[in-house]
């Protein structure tokens, strides 16, 4: 068995981050097969197969599994050399992958991270939508935002802001249908839900209050989506209150109804000093606490 190379480590990692050699070859700006002969390089010199290639992308062998273990902890311990050795502090380069939920990622995040670009004209911040499940451990974010504070895992987590939702709906539409005076009074009333089977946190799951009650009904998987076709003045749902409160056109309805749920910060524990990774976390805390207010309606 000979010693591994580097750069065929490399593209096993994006392959194994990615389920799919094609997936990997895009990541790396390399061709398919280009990524196919390094991992059948790799393999040889390890005398050992590393995937299992399949109709629908590849899974990793347990010999795989922990090569990743091992090379991500490899990655880890050069990503704190490079961040000591790599100048003055004020000096932020690389990239750094925020996983949020819809709400905070659309309406808060998007917003405020991008203006980090004149901050660090060498950072490169990519924002994107939390799956149902994802894995700081193979890098498919370098900080999440959840609903839900993990069990467990290498993982620095800290709790982010609560935050509140109500029942909304535009004033076209309740200039067209009235304004509901109970729970009740929805039964003659459209409701804009989620699709609550399909949420990926219990947290998520709060229309129900609505809906038991509801003359007619629109679901939507998406927060965005609701929020549009409640905006569109087609019913009424829930809204994240600091979402609602840049919206005029939205009306605040049934004053007793309210929901309180809470944003946790998750950063892995290997990389959380990264100076790239820790720049944007310290943003995202910051940006959080100075404007705190505006998420929770009950403070």
């Amino acid at each position: 068995m000979s010693h591994p190379d580097w750069d065929h480590l490399r593209v096993f990692l994006a392959v194994a981050r990615a389920g799919q050699i094609l997936g990997a070859a895009n990541r790396l700006g390399l061709n398919h097969a280009t990524v196919g002969r390094q991992i059948t390089a790799l393999e040889t010199s390890l005398g050992t197969a590393l995937i299992e290639r399949h109709s629908t992308g590849c899974t990793l062998t347990p010999a795989g599994e922990r090569l990743r273990s091992s090379t991500e902890e490899m990655e880890a311990e050069f990503l704190r050399v490079q961040s000591d050795l790599s100048g003055a502090a004020e000096s932020v380069s690389g990239t750094v992958r925020v996983g949020a939920p819809d709400g905070i990622g659309n309406y808060f995040l998007a917003p405020a991270l991008s203006s980090l670009a004149s901050r660090h004209p060498d950072l490169v911040v990519e924002l994107a939508p939390l799956p149902r499940t994802f894995s700081l451990s193979r890098r498919e974010a370098d900080i999440a935002i959840s609903l839900d504070r993990p069990a467990h895992g290498k993982l620095i987590v800290k709790k982010l802001t609560d935050y509140t939702l109500s029942v909304y709906a535009t004033k076209t539409y309740l200039a067209a249908r009235g304004e509901p005076a109970s729970l009740d009074d929805l039964a003659g009333h459209v409701v804009i839900s989620g699709i609550e089977e399909l949420s990926y946190s219990s947290a998520l799951r709060y229309s129900e209050a609505l809906t038991r009650t509801a003359g007619m009904q629109f679901s939507c998987a998406s927060i965005s989506g609701q929020l549009e076709a409640i905006r569109s003045g087609n019913g009424i749902g829930i809204v994240h209150d600091y979402v609602a409160n840049g919206m005029p056109d939205l009306v605040r309805l049934l004053p007793d109804v309210r929901f309180r749920r809470t944003y946790w910060i998750i950063s892995h524990a290997d990389t959380h000093q990264s100076r790239r990774i820790a720049a944007v976390y310290r943003f995202i805390v910051d940006r959080i606490s100075a404007t705190r207010a505006i998420f929770d309606a009950d403070s």
